[in-house]
């Protein structure tokens, strides 16, 4: 066992000067030998949950991850806080897989970082029966389930492993998890007995925003302008989606890269590799790309399209501000994405309980779209988590103005019940604008009373409302056929009992934030771009990611306290006496 405390372990490598939210109580349950499974939002700084224990342990911490590029990330950081990691995966030839073993016989490596898939080998099981093995780490733990959203069929396959060493503690980390999620990873894992540990899903850092799509791409290139210095992602639902938003960025003059499963291996770790090395650099994909990525300065994350459930959104969403700076949430949707995710659901090979399932967090995140209040407290109120308003995103700057859509509705409503609840919205609004489709001759629909009664409305306009209508429960979709079938809340206002009253579409509220707004001088300026371009030549002369040399907050604390020795220096945040050590003469200079 190292004789340093985890706090001094803490602060020597990682240069933090105290722990997050129940990081110390998970460390020392584990180092106690007991089992954990890990509910910590990203950016919780979950990896030191087990990092720490394997530095304070003999013997090896076979960390499970789902993604190379991911360990390749985090192994190239450790090695710059002196730590000897390593990874085996199959992009690496059978020499260095070798090599790596003989280390690990040798007792010389404290975490190794594999793939499920390697996890289950038997060879690999085999071989490690024969060293120390002091901890198993499983991450991106909601891969395990069948409900989780990026489902391996080899992290189920993990329990074999387990049976084979039911007496090494183990620990499962995710960023979210579902009650159906929890309880396969409980099962999957052998975890029934494990104590769970929660943190808050609040993000403090976090600016929500949500705009209704009206020509999305312009909508999209206005945002980027407005934030041209940082790094930000750009999600999309489809590769071609990603191939078109690229192609777009690229023709104003914005140096976007794409990434999804379509491109070539070589492409999409040439990307990923200058996303992380480049201090403004944007990464349109699709959610191929991003799993447990951790690129600190990540500045936005952006939605061209609507994310699948509130997971999904709180998942990726998160992958900006882990530096704990200011980072921006941006969503841009429409009622065709809906009705388009609901048939690819309705259309999967899933069993009708999943389909279910699956539509309920559909629900959840049009729901957060659509909200009038808080946008972070609604979305921690989806999470399970109360919290206060937040004050600053675009519903608390901007609150939505409300006007009296009694009328409109009642028009809409009426209309569904007068057909018998058997259309879709597109009928309802050839309907109610009075166009005389080949389906509402057919029907003889241009009889009804409401026939051209909001021929003054565009189409966009009611199709906005019919999903307003929606999002509120007032009008449900039949989710196979797309039919909108009325609920119990429809009636009352339909006979007047009750009014309804919708949101205005919202103003543009811009929220630009700028980097460099703490540089107060000239000087400050100067140094701040001398730092960066330092960081950025040590980050490609090691082939290491930028962050791994110095975070965006360490910069900061480097410009606004100028430390002039190295006891000065080792109070600045990330900077441990392994970085004094290797970097400290450089950056005091």
């Amino acid at each position: 066992m190292n004789d340093k405390t985890p706090l001094e372990i803490l602060n020597n490598y990682f240069g933090y000067k105290g722990f997050q939210g129940k990081q110390e109580q998970i460390i020392k349950h584990i180092l106690s030998g007991n089992n954990a499974l890990v509910l910590m939002p990203t950016g919780g700084g979950k990896s030191i949950c087990y990092q720490i224990p394997a530095l304070m342990q003999g013997g090896v911490t076979i960390v499970i991850s789902p993604l190379i590029s991911l360990m390749q990330d985090q192994v190239a950081n450790l090695k710059q806080l002196g730590i000897n990691a390593e990874y085996i995966a199959s992009n690496i030839s059978y020499a260095e897989i070798n090599n790596k073993l003989n280390l690990l016989t040798a007792n010389a490596v404290k975490l190794l970082y594999i793939t499920p898939e390697r996890a289950t080998s038997r060879i690999f099981i085999n071989y490690i029966k024969s060293i120390k093995v002091n901890l198993f780490a499983i991450d991106e733990a909601h891969c395990i389930s069948h409900w989780g959203y990026d489902f391996r069929p080899d992290y189920q396959q993990l329990k074999f492993l387990i049976n084979e060493f039911p007496q090494i503690p183990r620990i499962a980390l995710t960023a979210t998890a579902d009650h159906y999620t929890k309880v396969d990873i409980k099962h999957f894992l052998n975890l029934t007995d494990a104590d769970f540990f929660t943190s808050s899903f609040l993000r403090e850092n976090f600016i929500y925003r949500v705009s209704e799509k009206n020509n999305g791409k312009q909508q999209l290139l206005e945002f980027i302008k407005q934030h041209k210095h940082q790094s930000g992602i750009i999600y999309c639902k489809s590769r071609s989606r990603v191939d078109e938003i690229t192609t777009f960025l690229q023709q104003n003059a914005i140096n976007a890269m794409p990434y999804h499963a379509g491109l070539e291996l070589s492409i999409r770790e040439q990307h990923h590799r200058s996303f992380l090395q480049l201090n403004n650099s944007l990464m349109v994909a699709t959610i191929a790309f991003g799993l447990g990525i951790d690129k600190p300065d990540v500045r936005f994350v952006y939605h061209f399209d609507m994310p699948r459930s509130i997971d999904h959104f709180y998942q990726e969403a998160g992958r900006a501000g882990r530096d704990g700076m200011v980072a921006e949430s941006v969503i841009n949707f429409g009622f065709k994405e809906v009705l388009d995710t609901c048939q690819f659901i309705m259309q999967s090979e899933q069993s009708e309980l999943k389909k279910k399932y699956e539509l309920v967090k559909l629900k959840q995140i049009l729901t957060y779209c659509d909200t009038e209040q808080c946008r972070r407290q609604t979305l921690l109120e989806l999470l399970g988590e109360a919290s206060e308003v937040c004050g600053k995103c675009d519903n608390c700057l901007n609150p939505p103005v409300l006007y009296d859509a009694t009328a409109l509705v009642q028009k809409i409503l009426s209309t569904i019940y007068h057909v018998g609840q058997k259309f879709n919205s597109g009928h309802i609004v050839d309907i109610l604008r009075g166009k005389l489709s080949l389906n509402v001759q057919i029907w003889e629909h241009h009889k009804l009373s409401t026939f051209g009664l909001c021929n003054d409305v565009s189409s966009k306009e009611l199709r906005r409302t019919i999903r307003q209508l929606f999002a509120r429960n007032i009008i449900n979709i039949e989710y196979a056929s797309g039919k909108l079938k009325l609920t119990d809340k429809a009636i009352p206002i339909i006979r007047g009992i009750s009014d309804m009253f919708l949101p205005q579409l919202n103003k543009k509220v811009k929220f630009v934030y700028d980097r460099e707004i703490w540089l107060r001088t000239e000087f400050e300026e100067r140094l701040y771009r001398k730092v960066l371009f330092w960081r950025h030549k040590i980050a490609i002369i090691n082939n290491i990611p930028n962050y791994a040399v110095l975070s965006d907050k360490t910069i900061y604390e480097l410009i606004k306290y100028k430390p002039l020795n190295q006891d000065e220096l080792l109070d600045i945040y990330g900077i441990g006496k392994v970085k004094l050590k290797k970097y400290g003469t450089e950056i005091l200079e």
